[in-house]
């Protein structure tokens, strides 16, 4: 049977159930389903572990569909897995705005704040921080999603189109050597960058940002999203 929406902070999932709800939501929000075999692959787990997971988490109301080639989220694990979504990103602007903690170490620096934000704490972050819509990495907080709707993923311009790098989605974000690798280059929200040449037979494509000629695979590039110029 599915548990009420929680409403308080001792009734929240556990750290680990907190992780696999965020990284499920992401992949439901994205790619329409939640496939087992690829959230063992995000979560960098064997596949019975994750297995074994599901099972509890569909036990204790957070999903359902455990068996099938693809698993949902109930209302409940919706709900759950938002809220946690909005503490990591809450953190993330505190930890950039007030702490001045560098943009390439915030996403995992929340990671070790998130789970102990209290709803009257979170309640105090909003008021602090204000009405955000994205994060400082320009992914949506849950509800904003209409806000990067426009935004177009970087291997879907041609050579000779341009625009400002608005986005890099959270699956980017959770690989330290990436993030550090794209903003040592220059390529953090707000940069300005054109593409010089795509190759698919290779899967690279290859841009121009401050000046300096950088190229990407197609697996990285696909999760950094431009606003045409």
């Amino acid at each position: 049977m599915t548990r009420a929406i929680f409403p308080s902070h001792d009734s929240r999932p556990t750290r680990t159930i907190e992780d696999y709800l965020m990284t499920m939501s992401v992949m439901e929000r994205d790619q329409g389903e939640i496939v087992a075999a690829r959230l063992a692959e995000r979560m960098g787990v064997a596949p019975p572990t994750v297995t074994m997971t599901l099972k509890r988490m569909e036990r204790d109301g957070w999903i359902t569909g455990t068996g099938r080639k693809a698993v949902r989220l109930t209302e409940t694990g919706r709900a759950a897995a938002h809220s946690v979504i909005r503490r990591h990103m809450l953190a993330e602007w505190l930890l950039v705005e007030m702490l001045k903690v560098p943009l390439e170490q915030v996403h995992e620096e929340a990671h070790g704040i998130e789970h102990a934000i209290s709803p009257q704490l979170e309640a105090r972050l909003r008021e602090a921080l204000g009405d955000r819509q994205v994060c400082p990495h320009g992914n949506p907080f849950p509800g904003c999603e209409s806000v990067v709707q426009a935004w177009t993923a970087l291997t879907d311009l041609r050579a000779g189109e341009g625009g400002v790098l608005r986005r890099i989605h959270e699956f980017a974000e959770d690989d330290p050597q990436v993030i550090t690798f794209l903003y040592a280059r220059g390529l953090t929200p707000g940069a300005s960058l054109r593409v010089q040449e795509v190759l698919p037979f290779n899967q690279t494509l290859t841009v121009e940002v401050q000046e300096n000629a950088l190229t990407l695979g197609f697996a990285v590039a696909r999760y950094l999203f431009v606003e045409r110029t």
